[in-house]
């Protein structure tokens, strides 16, 4: 055998054991990505019981989480031991799936890490609720079919008391800290309480599932599980309910911040920044996200200028914000009509769903509208979608607020029922749910960047569908448009310029055509949950330059069906890796599939 058939033999050889080296070194990777991936699901399951029965595990349906201080901490350092453990794992040999994995898995560590170092549980409530009002949706939400369900749910009621208290003691500390959420925000909030301070437990929202029993719970159970869920619910749900009202209202709401701003927290500017990282996913800081906001502020108000001019109204931009908050035509006259609008806008949009998506991006999980619940209401938003538990027999919820008609214009409806219904929210939260090759913890990654990104330019897809003719409905588009891109303004202002509450609530009633009333209590929900109001325009901005890109690159080829299918394939991703996913499928991998 001569030399060079030699060499080349090596070569080979030498090529081959690499090859399998890599190969090798891939699949180790992938194992243990894999491994510390579940075993950290494991451990979020067992230490959140909750978020367990709404994941559909029901290996922890009779507990509540342990949330004191040293649960806390002690939580914070086994993030730090996942955390180091999957930085030890080359991405690199990771297939492009598991990159995705792995990405979102080391954001939802960092960010977990984040609210143990900055003690952000030292603040369970906001102004619109906190963990007593997602305890007080539980009775709808859990799928009580057995014998064994209805005692699983007795017992959650008769561990409540200690659930309360320990909530208590965190803000205790809180006050004695400074880690406490600002007074201002925090007057409404004892009616998110009181509604479950009742004298009869047949007006106790807790005692509903004991009014009827399934086909599979025994007669001869009914009369035990009733009586002892009265005695639950008055002896341990309702004293537990009283108590959290006195301290709230006697000792938090006086002993809260008297400032604003995430920044005036200990050690507040970084945390913010760690927000805006977290809600944005992308590499930004406060000032930057402030500019982008003003630069769409400015683009905005000009079409904003144009339909004033389209439909001939005399006055200035101020004139014709105070015309469309108090003419009369814009607001339904009762709480009926409005759900009724907003339900019949909603199945106006199911009919166009086929031209925007595949049907085999639709999920099959249906949706109903219903009102935001009467404790919630008056310092609720306009409008909210609901998630259905994982394997649970409900379905999505489109929540509109009824309180206040005179602040819930009908102008905005179709873009509000596109954001949290069809095609926002619903479409693609539920079909993340229904992606069965999708590793369990991605469906609960709360990446508001794309969902509510999604949602925003959700709302715009109305144009290409038909909506939107009548120009007063379109700029109701375009304040909610405009609204989101205030909110990069005020939420980095309030929590890193400085801004007072008055100056962001002048700001929003001056762009937007947002009732006062909703400029009120959107104010004071960025001011309770700094950095989260950054998601919408930011995801939005980059999904509407990624289709930009998309119809670029493809031309004629471009079908709006296959870059949403691109968009929503994943469920969930962060900024960057949405990017790499849109590439793929514009240059040719996976178009449609």
């Amino acid at each position: 055998m001569d030399g060079k058939r030699c060499y080349l033999l090596s070569l080979g050889l030498a090529l081959a054991v690499l090859g399998l080296a890599s190969g090798c070194a891939g699949r180790d990777a992938t194992s243990r990505l894999h491994a510390l991936i579940e075993e950290a699901w494991s451990y979020r399951l067992q230490e959140n019981p909750l978020l367990a029965t709404a994941a559909g595990v029901d290996d922890y349906n009779d507990r509540l989480p342990s949330v004191t201080v040293a649960d806390q901490e002690r939580r914070g350092e086994q993030w730090r031991a996942f955390l180091e453990r999957l930085e030890a794992i080359d991405r690199s040999q990771l297939a492009r799936e598991d990159r995705i994995n792995y990405d979102v898995f080391e954001r939802d560590l960092r960010k977990r890490i984040a609210d143990v170092e900055y003690k952000a549980y030292l603040m369970p409530i906001t102004h619109e609720g906190g963990f007593h009002t997602a305890f007080a949706r539980l009775p709808s939400q859990l799928a009580l079919s057995t014998t064994r369900d209805y005692e699983d749910y007795i017992a959650r009621l008769r561990v409540f008391p200690e659930y309360v208290d320990q909530q208590i003691a965190l803000m205790e500390r809180g006050i004695e800290t400074g880690y406490t959420l600002p007074r201002v925000v925090l007057q409404g909030v004892g009616g998110t309480i009181e509604g479950h301070v009742v004298d009869d437990v047949a007006e106790s929202r807790f005692y509903e599932p004991f009014a009827s029993f399934p086909n599979a719970v025994p007669d001869s159970a009914r009369a035990r599980l009733r009586e002892a869920g009265r005695a639950a619910v008055m002896d341990d749900v309702v004293p537990a309910y009283e108590r959290l009202l006195a301290f709230v209202t006697q000792t938090y709401i006086p002993n809260a911040r008297a400032t604003i701003g995430a920044s005036e927290l200990p050690d507040g500017r970084a945390y913010y920044d760690a927000l805006v990282a977290h809600y944005t996913t992308l590499d930004l800081t406060p000032e930057e996200v402030h500019r982008i906001g003003r630069e769409e502020v400015k683009r905005i108000r000009a079409e904003m200028e144009a339909v004033i001019d389209e439909v001939g109204f005399r006055g200035d931009f101020d004139d014709f914000l105070r015309f469309l908050r108090t003419d009369p035509r814009f607001y339904a006259d009762t709480p009926e009509a409005l759900l009724k609008e907003a339900a019949y806008i909603a199945k106006r949009v199911d009919g166009k769903l086929p031209s925007l998506f595949h049907l085999r991006t639709l999920p099959r999980r249906p949706y109903g509208v219903e009102p935001v619940p009467d404790d919630l209401a008056p310092n609720y938003t306009g409008g909210r979608y609901v998630v259905a538990p994982v394997g649970s027999r409900e379905a999505g919820t489109y929540w509109v607020n009824t309180y206040g008609l005179d602040s819930r214009p009908l102008y905005v409806l179709e873009a509000l029922t596109m954001h949290e219904a069809v095609p926002g929210h619903h479409l693609q939260i539920a079909l993340a749910q229904e992606l069965g090759d999708v590793l369990p913890f991605r469906r609960f990654a709360g990446i508001a960047a794309f969902t509510e990104g999604w949602a925003l330019y959700a709302e715009r897809l109305g144009l290409e569908a038909g909506f939107y003719a009548d120009p007063y409905s379109n700029f109701g588009r375009l304040t909610y448009e405009m609204w989101r891109a205030c909110r990069l303004v005020v939420d980095t202002g309030m929590h890193a310029m400085g801004w007072s509450r008055e100056q962001a609530m002048d700001y929003l009633a001056s762009n937007t055509a947002l009732s006062l009333h909703e400029v009120r209590t959107e104010t004071d929900r960025y001011i309770a949950v700094p950095g989260q109001a950054l998601a919408y325009k930011m995801g939005e901005l980059k999904i509407r330059e990624l289709r930009r890109q998309a119809e670029a690159a493809l031309g004629p080829d471009f079908d709006v069906r296959d870059f949403h299918h691109a968009v929503l394939k994943n469920g969930a991703v962060p900024l960057p890796v949405l990017e790499e996913e849109v590439t793929r499928y514009v240059e040719g991998e996976g178009a449609s599939g």
